[in-house]
């Protein structure tokens, strides 16, 4: 058994693809499968299961993702302590939600694309759920999300930063105009909010059901952009985080609506598996967010 042969498995486990594997590891498609059948042959089991296009795990080789994992881990603990760390020029594979993606992340790919040119990061937007769920079967190197402060014994937290959900309107509104609101004075207006899904939308609802009110939107789409578009041409309100709103206020194409009898807060979070190999590049995305650089 080989090293090169696990980062192969790996990898194929990552991308759920024997080819895109291949691509990605500098390899031909043949050498990837003559490794991967090398390590069936040594471990006398089946590791994947391959439905035409499709590559997933076996039961055996869902346990062997376990033991591959470690044992890489400590061969890079092993070059770290003697002094061989290795230089960043892997992949750095990102889970994240699209708000988040769309405004928290151009600044740190500027810097990945100046200082680290070598470095191919590879992102991939889905709900906090279904990132969790991605990072649980190594399928994603890190991921940072919008949630409720979460915590686990196999997670591994490296960043935590509360954020204000809040009420948005175009400045031309009349609401912009009130120094303050209740909650019911925004009911009967046209909203465009962001999918059920997405855990401060489901918070809302959740919050107006414990109050015997309810809130049917005019649109709901995942394209935080588009939907801040639509306010800020004063075709109605909408329900998002202050960090994707921020820069549109201070250049007067939004208003933040004072709303006194309601507030919600969530947290930005950066998470990592316990059992993870701790890469580089996913050293130097943990530095760079606890710079405030996402």
């Amino acid at each position: 058994m080989e090293i090169r042969q696990l980062n192969t498995f790996l990898k194929v486990v990552q991308l759920q693809s024997f080819s895109k594997a291949a691509l990605e590891l500098g390899y031909s498609q043949s050498a990837v499968t003559i490794q991967i059948q090398l390590l069936e042959q040594e471990l006398e089991t089946r590791l994947f299961d391959r439905m035409g296009k499709k590559v997933t795990l076996t039961p055996p080789g869902k346990q062997f993702l376990v033991y591959a994992t470690n044992i890489l881990k400590q061969v890079n603990e092993a070059h770290a302590a003697l002094g061989k760390s290795e230089a960043l020029e892997h992949t750095l594979h990102i889970g994240t939600i699209e708000s988040l993606c769309f405004f928290k992340f151009p600044t740190i790919l500027q810097y990945f694309y100046k200082n680290h040119p070598h470095i191919s990061i590879k992102i991939t937007t889905a709900s906090p759920t279904e990132l969790i769920e991605m990072m649980e079967h190594n399928l994603v190197d890190i991921i940072y999300i919008l949630d409720r402060p979460l915590y686990n014994n196999n997670w591994i937290k490296v960043l935590e930063r509360q954020e204000y959900i809040v009420f948005v309107s175009s400045p031309k509104s009349p609401l912009a105009k009130q120094p303050t609101l209740k909650l019911e004075d925004l009911l009967a207006e046209r909203f465009f909010l962001t999918e059920k899904e997405d855990n401060y939308r489901y918070g809302l609802e959740q919050h107006l059901a414990s109050r015997n009110l309810s809130l049917t939107p005019f649109l709901e789409v995942g394209h935080t952009e588009f939907i801040m578009n639509m306010v800020k041409h004063n075709l109605g309100l909408s329900f998002l985080p202050h960090f994707a709103v921020s820069e549109s206020v201070l250049r007067h194409e939004l208003s933040i609506l004072n709303v006194t009898d309601f507030q919600m807060s969530m947290s930005r979070q950066i998470f990592y598996h316990k059992d993870k190999w701790l890469t580089e590049e996913m050293k130097e995305f943990i530095r760079l967010a606890n710079l405030g650089m996402v």
